[in-house]
């Protein structure tokens, strides 16, 4: 069981690790996402998924640890969370309370990235509104309807409203 802590350890230690490197990416991407730079959102977003799949390996090594640790305990180790471990292991004074250090740790750190990432989120959410937005305009533009004006005789003579070489989304 030992073994199986000092795993865990590790691995929350490395998730913990990689975690903290993805603050100051995702803030950059922020920067970047109100300055409109493609080319280095692009750049960022490369370092960020390279550190989410850093991340996610981790991850798995962990859960499957905790596995392992359920099986120990004969527990289920889908009820085995940081929080129902560290109560586990009250009888483990300093394991227990590398444990609770380590969730809060991580709680803190999540807690961040979650509020960077929503920004991100509404900023990419933003810009897509407003292509949106000038994309329609563009096209009402050039689709506008002409003007017809009619003689005597009722008869109408229509003049177009747009240049010819227009786009014509009707074809």
């Amino acid at each position: 069981m030992a073994s199986l802590m000092e795993d865990l350890f590790t691995a929350l230690s490395g998730e913990k690790e990689i975690y903290e490197k993805l603050i100051p990416v995702s803030e950059k991407k922020t920067e970047i996402l109100t300055r409109g730079d493609l080319k280095e959102l692009e750049e960022v977003t490369r370092e960020e998924q390279a550190l989410v799949e850093k991340a996610t390996a981790i991850g798995k090594k962990r859960e499957e640890v905790i596995a392992n640790i359920g099986v120990v305990l004969n527990r289920d180790a889908s009820t085995l969370d940081l929080t129902t471990l560290a109560t586990l292991l009250e009888k483990q004074p300093g394991e227990r309370k590398k444990i609770a250090q380590l969730h809060d740790e991580l709680k803190v750190i999540m807690r961040r990235l979650v509020d960077i990432n929503e920004k991100n989120k509404n900023l990419i959410e933003n810009s897509l509104e407003m292509i949106e937005f000038n994309m329609n305009f563009i096209q009402s533009t050039r689709m506008s309807p002409g003007v017809n004006n009619y003689d005597r005789n009722a008869s109408s003579s229509y003049s177009p409203g747009y240049t010819p070489g227009g786009f014509d989304a009707k074809q």
